[in-house]
């Protein structure tokens, strides 16, 4: 199993345990207080990626804007999901929530498409999934947040709407928040979390 560099805040029984993701060049402190801010009381665990790209941490490679290592991005996908597979276990959560932004979230979403019991709850800030992943009907037990920008040049529009329609093929309920900029986050992308992820 994979080691990965973490921060941790044990919660109270029977709380959510919250999984938070970074973005390229984050680390394991990006969005560890949010988490616990959102849903005080929380388990929250944030593992930082362990790829370095001109060293800035990621969760898998890439070998272009865009353009994923698609053998790279499997390997560690299968090492995530059993490092949350045994988060869980270990904690016991009954809801277990993924918030990640950009690569972050596209690490989430990549565990979820092919491990769709681990996560009830997907917040996905700035998803770009340029692949059209297999049918999974699992994905019917979950619910999604995916925020986005309109302009956003690194995760172009209309592959996040592409992500909405195969998600809600999958019977995932599934709420979109657009903001009118590009791959920034923004204030009403948390206050949306805060309304439809409570």
């Amino acid at each position: 199993m994979t080691d990965y560099i973490l921060r941790e805040t044990k919660g109270t029984p029977g709380a959510p345990l919250v999984f938070t993701f970074h973005g390229t060049g984050g680390d394991e402190t990006q969005f560890h207080g949010l988490a616990e801010q959102l849903w005080p009381g929380a388990h929250v665990v944030s593992p930082r990626g362990d790829v370095s790209e001109h060293g800035m941490a990621r969760y898998f490679r890439r070998t272009g804007e865009g353009v994923y290592d698609m053998g790279d991005l499997a390997n560690r996908r299968a090492a995530m999901a059993e490092f949350i597979r045994n988060k869980i276990a270990e904690i016991g959560a009954s809801r277990v929530i993924a918030l990640g932004y950009s690569n972050g979230a596209n690490i989430a979403a990549a565990v979820a498409f092919e491990n769709s019991d681990l996560f009830t709850d997907v917040i996905a800030m700035h998803p770009l999934i340029p692949w059209t992943p297999d049918p999974q009907p699992g994905l019917a037990n979950t619910r999604w947040l995916i925020t986005a920008g309109e302009r956003d040049p690194i995760c172009p529009a209309p592959l996040t709407k592409a992500l909405v329609e195969y998600l809600r093929a999958q019977g995932s309920k599934v709420i979109e928040h657009w903001h009118p900029g590009g791959h920034e986050l923004v204030q009403s992308e948390l206050s949306a979390i805060q309304s439809n992820m409570p």
